[in-house]
């Protein structure tokens, strides 16, 4: 019994289609072309489409010498290197007069009998001899204030074999961090050399990962700091929760799922400084992880609400998270009224006067930009100006 074979099958598609590019040229001076001669002509600038070279043709005097320059004649010409160049064409003469009555000549959107045209070399032209009638063209709105406009639509046509793979090798994501955490985790594996104490809760950690992390680490450790000896190192103002989240990025390069799980509406019962979230932008900031500050941006700039953007405010400018900051500036800009009527506000204006000069330069900003509801914003940018007070003023101390 013959064998059967069991090769896989195989597909393969061929796709032909056009590559489309388009060239507007302006004929400024038209009555001075005129009369230059049969045959002479005025060419755009090249343009490219499909990988070569284009060029549009004018002709004033028509190309044709039997014509007597009744004509004006129009071609567009392959202006580089090219062999048996396979083209779609279109040529629009532009109504100028506003009323879209256009003098299109196109191959495209219908069928053609003998399909697209082919340029067999450089200078080969696709066009019209008699394109329009001079004296027709000279009283119509096609000219206008002695001046033509002739856009031109080239679609080189292109094939290609589409070969789908019968496999392909996936390239998983990078997993460094995992690699990374469980050095954290597995403290067999590499020996700890350095150890935390914070509020009694002990954390085991290496030297050298902290140090390439955050530069405080670093120098810390390694630029002849009291710190570089030792092997217990005492931390008194970060809660364990949240050094133990900070390792945890440092390590894996991601948020814990404690701070992953907390959705904006659950710190509505919460002080926003008391979250997780914001104690660990803090210690981002004190120990320089950038990416750990943005990432912690992110998460607050999803709290952002009418009573939460003052807290959010003074926390980014604390910790100078600049992004969040600017967000909660443009927030409280274009919800001015309402803002200033939370607890928050009063706590702004009472702690933070540089940031209530800074949302005054932001209103400035908006009030520039936005035309709408102009007056409205005047007339609270004037109750903050005055410290928000409705029907008393407060004396500023000298």
């Amino acid at each position: 019994m013959a064998g059967i074979d069991t090769s896989p099958s195989t597909l393969s598609r061929s796709l032909t289609e056009t590559v489309n590019g388009s060239h507007k040229f302006l004929i400024q001076g038209y009555s001075l072309a005129k009369g230059m001669g049969v045959g002479k002509h005025i060419a755009s600038d090249n343009f490219t489409v499909g990988g070569f070279q284009w060029a549009i043709y004018f002709y004033p005097d028509g190309k044709n010498p039997e014509d007597n320059s009744a004509y004006v004649s129009v071609f567009i010409a392959l202006a580089s290197e090219g062999t048996d160049v396979r083209a779609l064409f279109e040529l629009t003469l532009v109504d100028q007069s506003g009323k879209g009555k256009h003098k299109v000549h196109s191959h495209f959107d219908r069928a053609l009998e003998s399909g697209p045209y082919t340029l067999k070399y450089r200078g080969s032209m696709w066009g019209y001899k008699r394109f329009f009638r001079r004296n027709l063209l000279e009283s119509s709105d096609y000219l206008k204030d002695d001046c033509l406009k002739i856009n031109c639509t080239v679609g080189v046509v292109v094939s290609a074999i589409d070969c789908p793979r019968l496999h392909s090798i996936r390239v998983p994501e990078s997993d460094i961090g995992a690699q990374f955490g469980v050095l954290l985790e597995d403290s067999s594996m590499d020996a700890p050399n350095v150890t935390f104490d914070v509020a009694g809760e002990k954390f085991h950690a290496h030297k050298l990962i902290l140090a390439a992390r955050s530069p405080l680490f670093r120098s810390e450790f390694y630029d002849g700091a009291e710190e570089e000896d030792k092997q217990e190192i005492t931390v008194t103002d970060i809660e364990p929760k949240v050094f133990k989240a900070m390792l945890h990025f440092i390590y894996r390069d991601s948020l814990t799922e404690e701070v992953e799980s907390v959705s904006p509406s659950s710190s509505c019962t919460t002080a926003v400084s008391d979250t997780l979230t914001a104690k660990l932008l803090a210690a981002a900031d004190r120990y320089g992880l950038e990416r750990l500050r943005l990432m912690c941006e992110s998460h607050l700039c999803k709290d952002i609400s009418v009573n939460s953007v003052a807290e959010i405010l003074a926390l980014a400018d604390r910790y100078h998270a600049t992004e969040l900051k600017d967000v909660c500036l443009r927030f409280a800009s274009e919800n001015l009224a309402a803002v200033m009527r939370s607890d928050g506000f009063e706590y702004l204006k009472e702690n933070c006067p540089s940031l209530q000069s800074e949302l005054l330069k932001t209103i400035a900003g908006c009030d520039e930009d936005c035309s709408s509801g102009g007056a409205k914003s005047r007339s609270v940018w004037a109750q903050l100006s005055d410290g928000g007070d409705n029907g008393r003023r407060v004396r500023q101390r000298t």
